[in-house]
Parts: structure tokens; C-alpha cells; sequence
């Protein structure tokens, strides 16, 4: 399985941004993905992340309410709304995948990544 996100740029604080990470290959219905993200100086962190087969979601505290995880079967794609973006939201977003229908939360349980898209939120 290859992951390829995008969506990611700059927009002003109060703003959105969608995000969307595509899979090649396919994503069997008994998989999760997910989203982290990586500020600089800081820890990959744990966003959010949906089972593939009846899209059951699970959210960081920092993004609840404000991100809405979705994924469209067909596409073999995942989505990322953000909503009431905050400056502390700047950072390098990632999706992965992962064999299991467990949405963990720790990044080394994933076994497929994609390369990074770049969210900046200004004051």
C-alpha cells in the first residue's frame, strides 16, 4: 500500500483545510487509517483515525470537535477537515494504515505511511 497525502498549506487562524491522503493498493475492509502530525521541536502526535469498514472514529482531545475524519471507499481515500484552525495546529500532517480494525493511537503500530503535507496556521 502505498499513501500519498495533500491538501496541506497556509491559511490564517479561525480558517479550514481539508486534507486527503489517497491509497494505492487495496485497503481491505478490516484496516484503520490515520492521521498524525509532527510540529517542529515536538513529537509525532496522534490526530485522529477511522476504521475502513463502518468508519467508527477516534480523535485527539486537542482536535476534537474541530476535525472531522471521513474516508470514501470507492476513492480508496481518507479525509482530514479541519475546521477553527489554531497556530499551535502548524505542523507536518501524516496518514498511515495498519492491518487491524484497533485504532491505536501510537504511531509504530502502523504499518504503511505517507509522505507529509505542510499546515501552517498564522496569527
Amino acid at each position: 500500500v502505498q499513501l500519498q497525502a495533500s491538501g496541506g498549506g497556509l491559511v490564517q487562524a479561525g480558517g479550514s483545510l481539508r486534507l486527503s491522503c489517497a491509497a494505492s493498493g487495496r485497503i481491505f475492509s478490516n484496516y484503520a487509517m490515520a492521521w498524525f502530525r509532527q510540529a517542529p521541536g515536538k513529537e509525532r502526535e496522534f490526530v485522529a483515525a477511522i476504521r475502513w469498514n463502518d468508519g467508527s472514529t477516534n480523535y485527539a482531545d486537542s482536535v476534537k470537535g474541530r476535525f472531522t475524519v471521513s474516508r470514501d471507499n470507492a476513492k480508496n481515500t481518507m479525509y482530514l477537515q479541519m475546521n477553527s484552525l489554531k497556530t499551535e495546529d502548524t505542523a507536518v500532517y501524516y496518514c498511515a494504515t495498519k492491518q487491524g480494525l484497533w485504532m491505536a493511537r501510537n504511531g509504530f503500530e502502523y504499518d504503511f505511511w505517507g509522505q507529509g503535507t505542510q499546515v501552517t496556521v498564522s496569527s
